[in-house]
């Protein structure tokens, strides 16, 4: 039996993720701001220990890491899923609503992710996956602060892999795309109520394209919860796991505009560099 520690998990993917690791036989610490949200969503299981945690809290992320290895001796998998969005252009936006933007999708998952890791590291095991975005891949006009936090996710994502590997753990950013879930609703996206109308046809179109699609996703949440379950016994996971078609294709698009960049740009790239008689 494995053990699970999933921040945000009253409700989204964690919740789903938190219900499918339970079927399968696993331990689940759930958290989340009000424990008894969870209860309420999963229910009562014998394998299931709620635990209140603010994320932005790094103590209490540390007594709820204890609390998690008092009641079942160790920590398999951390799943970093606590976050939300913020949709307006980068001009809009405030710097309060950065700010606590920040708290919680990076800070917060730095926070936990230091108070879990020396548990693992005892273990010489464990596995970490980062909830990260098809934003994390790719930014966009009014998602921009929203994008820039998923990068620093797989930023420190990709340095948690290669520091972590020697010592028997693994590092994963998950990069969903668009799948229905909440994450349009209010429950979960964070609107600047500060509108130019400068950025109309771009953040603007945004903000109307969110309404729109929100509950018209094509991924589907359970699926994910599914593939992540059974994605933890991959014996050489990927440093980025990209999810959904969207994603999918997103992915191949910036490989290729990275390429296409690089080769057009070589010659400046390379004139950078001290002549080959200097270097030498």
């Amino acid at each position: 039996m494995r053990t699970w520690f999933i921040t945000g998990a009253s409700r989204g993917f964690g919740a789903l993720i938190a219900q499918k690791a339970l079927a399968a036989g696993d331990a689940v610490v759930a958290t989340a701001r009000d424990p008894q949200a969870v209860i309420d969503r999963i229910g009562q299981h014998p394998n299931l220990l709620a635990v209140a945690l603010d994320v932005t809290d790094e103590a209490q992320a540390h007594q709820a890491a204890k609390t998690a290895v008092e009641r079942f001796g160790r920590i398999d998998i951390l799943v970093n899923n606590a976050g939300y969005g913020l949709l307006g252009a980068v001009e809009e936006a405030t710097g309060s609503e950065i700010e606590a933007l920040y708290r919680t999708n990076v800070f917060g998952l730095l926070a936990v992710t230091r108070a879990v890791l020396p548990h693992m590291r005892r273990q010489r095991s464990g596995r970490i996956l980062n909830l990260s975005s098809v934003g994390g891949l790719r930014s966009g006009p009014g998602f921009g602060v929203y994008c820039s936090t998923k990068f620093a996710v797989e930023g420190l994502t990709e340095a948690l892999a290669a520091e972590l590997a020697p010592l028997g753990i693994f590092a994963t950013a998950v990069e969903p795309g668009y799948f229905r879930t909440d994450f349009l609703d209010a429950t979960s996206l964070s609107v600047s109520p500060a509108s130019i109308a400068d950025y109309h046809e771009t953040a603007g179109a945004t903000r109307t394209h969110a309404a729109e699609v929100s509950h018209a996703q094509p991924g589907d949440p359970e699926r994910l919860a599914k593939v992540l379950v059974a994605f933890v016994d991959a014996p050489n996971p990927p440093v980025r796991l990209p999810l959904g078609s969207d994603t999918a294709a997103a992915t191949e698009a910036k490989a290729a505009q990275l390429l296409e960049v690089v080769n057009a740009w070589r010659g400046v790239a390379v004139s950078t560099d001290f002549p080959a008689e200097e270097a030498a």
